[in-house]
């Protein structure tokens, strides 16, 4: 839309406030104070393309099921005085991170909008 169709109106006999301010547009006369008109909302767009949720959620998914694998045989392997919590701090840091990006994608894929 033209900017030239766009007017910036403020309410009369008001203090001219921020919520004040409404579009007035050129087809359908003033709307109620802070709504606007459906036609003049631009469409949200999400920032992932749907198509590649499938596709996220496994690779997401198997990196964070390696990193859990790693630190559950860490854990076994190692001894008491041989552990380092740095390490395990990390590692388990990771799969986490991956394993949840991997179930909020999977929760996408399945129509589940979180």
């Amino acid at each position: 839309m033209p900017l030239a169709q766009v007017h910036f109106l403020f309410r009369p006999n008001t203090v001219a406030t921020p919520a004040d301010v409404f579009f007035r547009w050129r087809s359908g006369g003033d709307p109620e104070p802070g709504k606007m008109e459906l036609e003049a909302m631009s469409r949200y767009t999400s920032p992932v393309n749907p198509a590649v949720f499938p596709h996220l959620t496994v690779v997401l998914l198997a990196i964070g099921m390696f990193f859990t694998a790693w630190f559950f045989v860490y854990e076994v392997t190692s001894t008491k005085y041989t552990r380092d919590i740095y390490k395990e701090l990390l590692i388990s840091l990771v799969a986490s991170l991956f394993m949840g990006f991997g179930v909020l994608f999977l929760l996408l894929w399945v129509g589940i909008y979180v």
